[in-house]
């Protein structure tokens, strides 16, 4: 039985192939164990060797946001062959990491996309990665292999993409296209008998082309040109076609934005304040202008390709950029690395788009206003201005047991279902005393808990407590995935202004300088030092009691 295609329109883009739309991803698959269904726009969370990080496995399946999941296969690289390719069974991917196959899609890529570290040049037979190690080679035949034992739900394949400081040559953009061409017929050629290898099943491509508009159209049509007869043996079923074998469109965005850093402090000599604050810092900026240009070397991809196949984003760095994106491209997939960034750096996120218009929250603190009148994205909770507030996480969001106990719903607002905001009584529980067993008398198992507290959060966070980062990381994802439910519902309630004005409500509301970034980094790169002297001040001491007495006189 032919399976069913991996995306579908669920209705006709708001402004025809570029406009906002809303589809379904079916994971069909081979083994018929699952199909997993997901609506777009929706969310790609991040991985760090196949760990979403600071959550434990039972963190993860308490995040009901997880749904697609990003492996970059580079960090596994360190031991050869790769430890998952030892694991046996029809889904070793979930099974070695602890990911749920009726949950959890794994997509399957070599490198980091967030990784932007200059890189060894690629060759015509291989692709630098990194690993704990160092950097490795690794082939197309490699690959194919990894990706045959690995079983993914999705393989991204091989591109050549530079990673060396633009601007780049027109021979260097030639051979890249002519390397990621090669490389993405080899993923799709049906293995011979006698190789224990077998052909991935939902393959996608990065749509190469750097920041030229005329190579990336030139790397899409490339797609798109009939298929030659010395070509074609191996490309079973038979492809007119490489993009009738391509499942869906991939585009990383952090090669982009450092190219157009790059370009910004070549040309400006006395750099704006906006563009000191882009150099004072590895983190890359969002601005109309950015996506003005991301958006044509976008259309240059793809004006040639069919409309019919998902769009997956990498590497966005803002709501503000994924918005005009959702808005002038049409784009389905988006990787939320810059959300679990922050709960890195102990920001919590407190924004929802359709934005809304009531300030009041139901008496929880909304984030602060900027100079120019623009609301911060969230609370930097590192900031002495929490160490007494008792107010939960998020402001535009109801936690789970006031919104239990209060008919209506005070301000009509979302419950946030993170296990920070929406916190459940464990089914089980280990008691050690006649203390603990009164202290649980009363307290049914999954009963709705208070939510945890902002000045909570903020004291794990200076004693450097992990769980403070795995309440954020949850709360943050949960923030990002209804971010994306108020854009599906925007779109489905249909008309091209409707998104637009909505858009634009949201860019005048919130801060797109992301100021709290900064003072978030600054303070938590402040507490880093403070433990790191606290640490060698303890270890010093114990190496000076360890010596006492044992001194010899000669």
């Amino acid at each position: 039985m032919a399976s069913r295609p991996l995306f579908t329109l669920t209705g006709s883009p708001l402004a025809g192939k570029y406009g906002p739309r809303t589809g379904r991803i079916d994971i069909d698959r081979q083994d018929g164990t699952s199909i997993l269904q997901t609506d777009t726009p929706a969310l790609l969370t991040a991985t760090s060797r196949g760990v979403v990080p600071h959550l434990s496995r039972d963190n993860v399946h308490l995040t009901k946001a997880i749904h697609h999941i990003q492996l970059p296969f580079e960090s596994f690289l360190d031991r050869n062959p790769p430890v998952l390719t030892l694991v046996e069974g029809t889904q070793p991917l979930h099974t070695f990491l602890g990911f749920d196959p009726n949950k959890h899609a794994i997509t399957l890529t070599l490198r980091d996309p967030s990784d932007g570290r200059k890189m060894p040049p690629n060759g015509n037979d291989f692709v630098s990665a990194h690993c704990t190690r160092g950097v490795r080679k690794v082939s197309p035949s490699a690959w194919k292999s990894y990706v045959s034992k690995c079983k993914p739900d999705l393989v991204v394949a091989l591109s050549d993409t530079p990673f060396t400081p633009a601007p780049h040559s027109q021979k260097r953009l030639t051979k890249s296209i002519e390397r990621s061409i090669a490389w993405l017929a080899d993923i799709l050629r049906v293995p011979l008998p006698d190789e224990a290898i077998t052909r991935p099943r939902n393959v996608l491509v990065h749509l190469a082309g750097g920041v030229e508009a005329e190579a990336r159209s030139e790397f899409a049509e490339r797609l798109t040109e009939p298929i030659e007869q010395r070509d074609a043996p191996g490309l079973s079923p038979p492809l007119n076609t490489l993009d009738d074998g391509v499942a869906g469109y991939v585009f990383d965005l952090q090669p982009l934005h450092a190219a157009f850093s790059a370009e910004a402090s070549r040309t400006n000599s006395s750099p704006s304040p906006a563009n000191e604050l882009l150099h004072s810092s590895d983190r890359q900026r969002s601005s109309p202008e950015t996506s003005i240009a991301l958006v044509e070397l976008l259309h240059a991809s793809l004006d040639p390709l069919p409309a019919d196949k998902p769009r997956i984003i990498n590497s966005p760095v803002s709501p503000h950029e994924i918005l005009r994106l959702v808005r002038d491209i049409g784009v389905d997939l988006i990787d939320g690395s810059w959300a679990q960034r922050a709960a890195d750096i102990g920001i919590a996120l407190d924004f929802r788009f359709p934005t809304p218009t009531d300030t009041s929250c139901a008496n929880a603190p909304v984030p602060r206003a900027r100079a120019n009148g623009k609301r911060d994205l969230g609370h930097n909770l590192f900031d002495a201005l929490y160490r007494h507030d008792r107010s939960r996480l998020a402001s535009c969001f109801l936690d789970g047991q006031s919104a239990s106990s209060a008919v209506p719903p005070p301000h009509g607002l979302p419950v946030c279902e993170c296990h920070a905001c929406s916190p459940r009584s464990p089914a089980s529980r280990i008691l050690h005393s006649s203390v603990d067993s009164q202290a649980w008398a009363d307290v049914r198992p999954y009963a709705l808990q208070p939510p945890v507290m902002r000045s909570y959060v903020h004291h794990l966070l200076h004693t450097h407590e992990m769980s403070s980062h795995a309440l954020l990381a949850m709360h943050n994802l949960t923030a990002l995935s209804r971010f994306f439910a108020g854009v599906r519902e925007v779109i489905a309630r249909g008309g091209q202004e409707e998104f637009e004005r909505e858009v634009e409500r949201f860019e005048t509301t919130y801060d797109e300088g992301m100021a709290l970034w900064d003072e978030a980094e600054r303070m938590w790169l402040e507490v880093e030092r403070a433990r790191g002297k606290g640490r060698l001040s303890r270890e010093r001491e114990k190496q000076a009691a360890s010596m006492i007495g044992t001194a010899v006189d000669l």
